[in-house]
């Protein structure tokens, strides 16, 4: 079966929370710092009513970076740049705590990808946003911004799913165990085994299960853009 790969998932050596799309995006588009754009930030994902995903110094809503904020508990972390914003999905953080939180990434729509595709991650943290540890939910994919549109990515307060498109009517999901507070629990770690299914065998997977704002899709007013960008020479 062609997701049987999946059960041998491999650590990307040095994952970095600003780095969110795999060690196939390393050097992508990193040899010179960002410009600062004058465009005001924007929460492109709201978790419940003050915690808060915002995209900022962006030219469009493809091209900016993102940062986890809960002012409440003085939170602001930085996820990383043209990642985030790019999650066509649906995304769903349904711990009631607020300490288990996913927030998956991608490329850019005009990301380009080797002859083997790219590894595309997500982000987890068990400790309520102030830090994050990455791992890959999508694997030697060509056109990532695309096909993120078949993930369905969600959390409770005691696990994570990861559920692909299979065929017209199905998903295949990945099932990972998580503990808030608990360094033992890490979806990298060979001690914690992941269970898989089919949806249609398990339909209820997600009952019940909602983000408190109601959100489930990454959303951006793509009407703002800065009036400072770069001016392109002409030929």
């Amino acid at each position: 079966m062609k997701h049987e790969k999946r059960k041998s998932m491999h650590l990307c050596i040095g994952v970095a929370v600003a780095l969110l799309t795999g060690c196939a995006q390393k050097n992508w588009r990193l040899a010179t710092p960002p410009p600062d754009y004058d465009v005001p930030p924007q929460a492109i994902y709201w978790f419940d009513d003050h915690r808060y995903i915002s995209l900022e110094n962006y030219k469009d809503c493809h091209h900016g970076t993102t940062y986890y904020n809960d002012p409440r508990q003085g939170i602001r972390t930085r996820l990383g740049r043209y990642g985030i914003e790019n999650y066509q999905g649906r995304l769903i953080n349904a711990d009631p705590t607020g300490q288990i939180i996913v927030i998956p990434s991608s490329y850019t729509p005009d990301g380009v990808c080797p002859d083997k595709g790219c590894n595309i991650s997500f982000v987890y943290s068990t400790d309520g946003g102030r830090s994050f540890r990455g791992w890959y939910y999508m694997r030697n994919t060509r056109t990532p911004y695309k096909d993120s549109a078949d993930y369905i990515v969600a959390s409770t307060s005691d696990r994570l799913y990861v559920a692909e498109k299979w065929g017209d009517r199905d998903h295949y999901v990945i099932q990972y165990p998580l503990r808030a507070n608990s360094d033992s629990t890490d979806v990298q770690s060979t001690s914690v085994r992941e269970e898989t299914f089919a949806a249609s065998k398990r339909p209820d997977y997600l009952k019940g299960l909602r983000t408190p704002s109601g959100q489930e899709y990454i959303s951006c007013d793509d009407s703002i853009r800065p009036t400072n960008l770069p001016k392109v020479k002409s030929k």
